[in-house]
This record gives C-alpha cells, structure tokens and sequence, in this order.
C-alpha cells in the first residue's frame, strides 16, 4: 500500500525580485512499513523535501498524497491535523523541555491531540512508550541527568506517544558518538520491524545504509530510489 506518494513537486522561494528553486519536480512513492533514507549534500534539497513529506510546509506547486488523500493545499490548521495524528519526528538537537521530567516529555504531544484520554489514560501511555524504548528507570529523570543517546531515545518516545503510522527522523545521529548512534540505529531498525514506516534524513553512509531503500536527491532533483528498485 502506498502511503506517500508526490507528483512532480517543485518548491520555489520567492526572496524579493529573485526566485529560488529548490525542488525542481520531484515524484516518489514511499510504500507503508518501508525503511527509507533520503540522501543528499548540503544545499541539495533534502530538507525541503522532508519539511513537504512531514507536512511543515507546501510545495509551490505538484501534488502530494498521503493514504491517497491529497494534502499539499491543505490550510495550515488541516496539515498540523494531519501531521500531528500522523507523523512523527526526532531531529539532531533533541529539543526536549528542561526542568521537565522525561515522562513529561513524552506526554506532552497527547495534551494537544488526544482530548479523548484522561490524564491517567495520558500518563500510562507515555510509561509504555518509555519502556518500548529502554527507558523504563529513568522517567523521572530530567534532560540535564539522561546521556545524549537517552535524551534522543526520549524524544523517539515521544514522536511515537501519538502512535503515527510514520516517523521521520532528520539527521537523529548527528549529535551523538559512534556507539550511541548504533544504539539508535539498531531501535529504528526494531521499531521498522514493528510495521511504522521509517523515513531517515541524513548525508552519513553509516547512518543510510540501516535503511532498506535509499533516495538520492541532487540539486533539487531525485537521481535514484524514488520508485524502490532503482
């Protein structure tokens, strides 16, 4: 099944009397449960690619469907909807609360999305998130008392506490050593394993090559891996 699926998307910035193309017509499809790694040198679009998948921002123009319903002209109000029940992200800095305990953490997106759970209902679900992820003695802990591979295991706990069919995760190694990094790996490997459709931003081969299929983009252009098979 398909979930995502673009149709020559292009994305251009229009900085006063001068236009900026970045995307320049790109068309991919992303079956759900799949394990992809879009790939890509600084400047060469990859970011602006998944600010569009993750439904942060729009394409200038093209279409993009997600489970076939076309949500690239969405209203802001709708894409945040969508991106909040659907999506999930884990990015390099690990943008967790300070002075907030790692259970607070992970419950904070329920607050805003899940009105039908009690607060009860809430904290339960961000306990059994933390301990998908290993963290179960330590979710009293704030931030500043958690190493750089836990607080990155808390905010993955977090992307998956609204319980998304995708998670995106936009260069998640960038701020941790070696072996954490094959720590974090090996979990995005096991939660792929589970059915949730993995999308991984990164420009590090050692990071890309966990992923099953990978996407190369190229001055604002996908040169391989956008229909798997390639």
């Amino acid at each position: 099944m398909t979930l995502i699926e673009l149709r020559d998307v292009r994305k251009t910035y229009f900085l006063g009397e001068i236009d900026v193309p970045v995307l320049k017509g790109i068309s991919l499809k992303i079956g759900a449960g799949e394990y992809v790694a879009l790939m890509g040198a600084s400047g060469s679009g990859k970011s602006t690619l998944m600010n569009i998948l993750g439904c942060l921002d729009r394409p200038t123009s093209g279409d993009y469907l997600f489970e076939g319903r076309e949500v690239g002209r969405l209203s802001g109000d709708e894409r945040a909807k969508l991106r909040n029940r659907n999506i999930g992200f884990v990015f390099q800095s690990f943008n967790l609360l300070p002075r907030t305990t790692a259970l607070e953490n992970v419950c904070m997106p329920l607050y805003y999305t899940a009105g039908n759970l009690s607060g009860k209902e809430a904290l339960a679900r961000g306990c059994e998130m933390l301990e998908h992820v290993g963290l179960a003695d330590r979710m009293g802990h704030e931030p500043s008392q958690l190493s750089g591979g836990q607080q990155q295991r808390v905010a993955i706990a977090r992307a998956l506490v609204n319980r998304p069919p995708v998670l995106f995760a936009d260069e998640p190694t960038g701020n941790l050593d070696s072996k954490t990094s094959v720590e974090v790996m090996k979990l995005f490997e096991r939660l792929n394993r589970e059915g949730i459709t993995i999308i991984l931003v990164t420009h590090a081969t050692e990071v890309s090559s966990c992923a099953k299929r990978m996407i190369h983009i190229q001055d604002g252009l996908i040169v391989s891996g956008a229909f798997g098979g390639e």
